[in-house]
């Protein structure tokens, strides 16, 4: 379980084909010096399994349906990647229930500038909205963030200078992809629904 506050930027150091998935190193020494291997880390808000380190870097195996569903498929060597380690228990809980836990992707399409201050307009997959409301919480590539408007296809973020400067949003572009995880609570309210 995560919060959706982002630790670290790392950068991606190495991507190692290992058929039918691949490698990830991402060079992060201080996060790499405070994690074990089988440890859990957010990468842009997935949650990846810690295989191997060093002192500087931290190794995971993302498997196929990984690549697909997130993208993480379409890192290269030198991409940022936003890191959170796990919460432990008896952590303060900053941001929201995370579990890292991918449910697609979303499409950056209009940003909004306001100075240091923009709102990020994100197209989503039509099954992804059901679970959207206004102010309610939704976690952008691992950041947690609070919903502003929410449309049948599509949801706005204000990003505070902040968040756009110590995570990976501030240098997305439009078209850029995005790891969408909704709120868990809305996933069982629906899911009780739906019954």
């Amino acid at each position: 379980m995560f919060s959706g506050i982002i630790e670290k930027l790392g950068k991606v150091s190495a991507l190692i084909s290992e058929p039918p998935g691949c490698r990830l190193v991402i060079e992060e020494p201080t996060i790499a010096a405070e994690t074990n291997v089988a440890d859990s880390i957010a990468v842009n808000g997935c949650c990846l399994t810690v295989v191997e380190k060093t002192p500087a870097t931290l190794t995971f195996q993302a498997g196929p349906e990984t690549l697909q569903r997130t993208n993480l498929g379409v890192l290269q060597t030198g991409s940022s990647v936003n890191l959170e380690r796990a919460l432990a228990v008896g952590d303060r809980l900053g941001g929201h229930f995370v579990s890292g836990h991918i449910d697609g992707q979303g499409e950056l399409v209009q940003i909004d500038d306001h100075g240091d201050w923009q709102d990020y307009y994100f197209a989503v997959p039509a099954e992804l909205s059901k679970f959207l409301a206004s102010k309610g919480s939704i976690a952008v590539d691992g950041v947690s963030l609070t919903l502003v408007q929410c449309d049948a296809d599509r949801f706005s973020v204000a990003l505070i200078p902040f968040t756009l400067k110590v995570t990976t949003l501030g240098n997305l572009k439009i078209g850029g992809k995005v790891n969408i995880e909704t709120d868990v609570l809305a996933k069982y309210v629906q899911r009780l629904l739906d019954k």
